[in-house]
Order: C-alpha cells, then structure tokens, then sequence
C-alpha cells in the first residue's frame, strides 16, 4: 500500500508538472501570434506611410523642378537687360563716357 500511495503521489505531480507545462507552452503560443499581428500591423502602417511620404517627395521634386525653371526664366540676361532699359532707362555708355583706371 505504501508504495501504492507514493506511486500515485508521483503521479499526480507529474500529471501537475504537464498541466503547467502546456499552460505554459499554450501562453508562449498565444503570445507569440499577438505579437506577430501586432508586428504585421506595424509594418502595414509604416509602409502606408512610408508610400504616403514618397508621394509628398515627388511633389516636391516636380515644384523644385518647376521652380528653378522659373528663377532661370526670371534671371535670364535678355530679360534682365530688357528691364533694365525699359523701365529703369539704363543704356551702354558711349565710348567717351567710359575712363579706363591704370594700376
């Protein structure tokens, strides 16, 4: 009898020891598919926006573009020298106006 009720004491325990076991493994297991979604659905949303912020750079790009076509049109020496006379009256200096300075 003694041996019979140590038998079944061990048993019992063992049988314990396998219950937290899968407890345990069960746990790690449904950890490990939240954190799986959870790093599917981060990544989702950084790509969103990641896509998001590539659209906004190709904007810029095409007004950098677009903008420096226009500061060449507005510095362009023909327009420049146009202004010049036009509106503010500016001409060449004739040859007797101009003085040469020697070193």
């Amino acid at each position: 009898m003694m041996w019979h009720s140590r038998l079944s004491a061990l048993r019992r325990q063992l049988v314990q020891v396998d219950y937290w076991q899968r407890v345990g493994v069960l746990a790690a297991l449904i950890a490990a598919a939240i954190a799986v979604t959870y790093s599917v659905h981060k990544s989702r949303q950084y790509l969103h926006q990641l896509q998001v912020l590539q659209v906004e750079r190709d904007n810029l790009e095409v007004e950098w573009g677009q903008l420096l076509l226009e500061q060449q049109a507005w510095g362009a020496y023909a327009r420049v020298g146009k202004i010049a006379a036009d509106e503010l009256g500016m001409r060449n200096p004739a040859p007797h106006d101009i003085m040469m300075v020697r070193p």
